[in-house]
């Protein structure tokens, strides 16, 4: 059989939170890294996975983006919109798939490669409880391997117990036989809260997918379980909860890079 790009993650989220309280949180979790452009292979070549309908793990395309179920044109729309000329390389998303029908993602993250097999951008998508859901678009510099290093303001509302004047930092290592994900939030003061997740690939086989509905068949209740049970113990250790404002007037926030000036000379 062809080599897949597509492979799923079994990996470990820890939260830890520094200020005004300190706050740990872990928890395992089962990823998939899909790429668009073989899904409907996916689903034709594996009993226990599907695309777009019911199984034991599955992934529906109406899940993200915006919803249309056309991935591959929003998420190419959004990347010209920010001056970014795809020019058809891969585009792979690493996810949490539906296990036993059920889902949620407080973060996917699109990949989206040039032909050459470089990175041109990420599209960082963020659900929060409310049901509500924002991007940002972030342009790789030419020339990056390795470890991936980005920084955006924060523009939509995630957690309750954080303000909104706040400040992102990313680093990953984009998925290979592992994958790494640190999340650093600054305020005024410095940083205050960092999640990581890192993970190690499986190969995606119809052992796997049944594994995984065996084992873990309740993922999503989980973790919305433990972002409300972590949200009580906050809440008891004083935090009180932040206005939610309205969301962005944008789907996808595109975070440019800012001129540089060049000398005098």
């Amino acid at each position: 059989m062809t080599a897949l790009a597509s492979g799923l993650y079994r990996g470990h989220v820890t939260h830890h939170r520094t200020r005004p309280r300190e706050h740990r949180l872990a928890s395992r979790i089962w990823s998939m890294l899909i790429d668009l452009d073989e899904l409907d292979g996916l689903d034709r070549r594996f009993r226990f996975f599907s695309a777009g309908r019911a199984n034991l793990v599955s992934f529906r395309p109406t899940d993200r983006g915006d919803g249309s179920g056309h991935l591959r044109e929003t998420i190419e729309a959004e990347m010209r919109a920010a001056g970014i000329e795809p020019d058809g390389g891969p585009i792979r998303l690493f996810t949490m798939p539906r296990i036993l029908g059920r889902a949620f993602n407080p973060l996917s993250v699109f990949f989206c490669h040039r032909r050459d097999g470089s990175i041109a951008a990420i599209l960082w998508e963020v659900d929060n409880t409310f049901g509500e859901r924002h991007g940002y678009l972030i342009p790789v510099e030419a020339g990056t391997d390795g470890e991936i290093r980005q920084s955006c303001d924060k523009g939509f509302y995630v957690s309750p117990f954080m303000d909104m004047d706040l400040a992102y930092r990313f680093r990953v290592s984009p998925p290979g036989e592992t994958f790494a994900l640190v999340i650093e939030v600054s305020d005024a003061e410095g940083p205050m809260f960092s999640a990581r997740h890192l993970a190690r690939r499986v190969e995606a086989s119809d052992a796997a997918f049944l594994r995984i509905a065996l084992t873990t068949p309740f993922q999503a209740l989980g973790v919305v379980g433990a972002i409300h049970r972590e949200a009580l113990k906050l809440w008891l250790k004083g935090l009180r909860l932040r206005p939610r404002p309205p969301l962005p007037g944008q789907a996808v926030t595109a975070v440019l890079p800012e001129p540089r000036i060049k000398p005098a000379e």
